[in-house]
Formats: structure tokens, C-alpha cells, sequence
């Protein structure tokens, strides 16, 4: 196994964007899964975060990752375009329960390889954050990303309001080969 030198941000909302959201390009639209099958979760995980190395859940027991995304402070909104999965975003608001009042975490964000590029990414960014807005109680959204993601995520957020509030600098152990949990 190498070594990779990871640069992460932090950055926040604190209040909900004024400028008005993105239209969604032809043939796309989102909805909201309440719960979503594991094995469905899992292909949306693997297919947008593949080729960004995100390996967490791929590791995690099925019963554990079923336990977080079947959960009703758990917010999933799929794209489609088509018909087909174009990507999809996780909002997790477990911490307005969890005594951290007011604050909703954009945990997964992102597109699958070849819905990258056609002007779905800043629509569906902005879909996620008008959910996240319109959760009672919110009054912080946060992300982090980080330097094996798309090139142009980090401008993206910035794009879509996030402000940066922190940055840091870590060697991680590459996961290559992206390890499947048995079933």
C-alpha cells in the first residue's frame, strides 16, 4: 500500500442562499427515498464515489449502513435523468437530536462518471441545500471535501454559498483496491 497526501476543507452555510436555485436541466428531476434498500444505497455509493476513492461505507456491515440510511433524520434525494440514477445527495440531520441544536451535515454528494459534466451537479447541489434550509431548526449547513474529489467540487461548494472555515493536511493509506463487503 502507498501513501496519499489528502488536503480536507470544512466549510458551512449559515443562512439559506438568497440567490434563486438552479433549474433542473431537461429530463432530470429528484426525489426523496424514506428507505431505501441497501443494496440500492450501495450501488448509488459505489457508482458516484468510486472514482473519488470513498471507501467508509463500502467497508461498513450492511445492518450498520441500513441503520443510518433508513433513519428519518437521514435526508436522500436521488437524481434522475431519463429514468436512470444520475447521482445523489445525503443530508444527515441525526445532530439536531443529537444536542449539536441547528446543525445539518451534507454527508455524500455527487454524480455518477457520466452525468459529470452536463450541468446536473449545480442543480442537484442546490436541490440538497433548499432540503436542508427547509428541515425545521436548521441554522448551519455544513460539508467537507477534500483533494481526491472532482477538481472542481471544492469550487463548486464555494459557488453554491459554502465559506470555508477550515483546512487541513493528512496522509491516508490508499484504499486501491476498493475493498466489497461480503454479503
Amino acid at each position: 500500500m502507498s501513501a496519499l497526501e489528502v488536503t480536507t476543507w470544512d466549510l458551512e452555510q449559515r443562512a439559506r442562499p438568497a440567490r434563486p436555485l438552479r433549474a433542473a436541466p431537461p429530463g432530470a428531476t429528484w426525489v426523496r427515498l424514506a428507505h431505501p434498500a441497501t443494496h440500492f444505497y450501495r450501488y448509488l455509493y459505489e457508482t458516484v464515489g468510486a472514482p473519488w476513492l470513498w471507501v467508509e461505507r463500502r467497508r461498513m456491515p450492511d445492518e450498520q449502513l441500513e441503520s443510518i440510511v433508513s433513519d428519518p433524520d437521514v435526508h436522500i434525494g436521488v437524481a434522475y435523468v431519463g429514468g436512470a440514477p444520475a447521482g445523489y445527495f445525503e443530508l444527515d440531520a441525526r445532530h439536531l437530536r443529537d444536542g449539536v441544536r441547528g446543525e445539518i451535515e451534507l454527508a455524500y454528494f455527487g454524480l455518477v462518471p457520466e452525468c459529470i459534466g452536463r450541468g446536473l451537479g449545480g442543480w442537484l447541489l442546490d436541490a440538497a441545500i433548499d432540503r436542508a434550509w427547509s428541515i425545521e431548526g436548521t441554522t448551519r449547513l455544513w460539508v467537507h471535501t477534500c483533494s481526491l474529489d472532482h477538481p472542481r467540487a471544492l469550487g463548486q461548494y464555494e459557488r453554491a454559498g459554502f465559506v470555508r472555515v477550515a483546512e487541513r493536511r493528512d496522509v491516508i493509506w490508499d484504499p486501491r483496491p476498493l475493498p466489497i463487503v461480503p454479503r
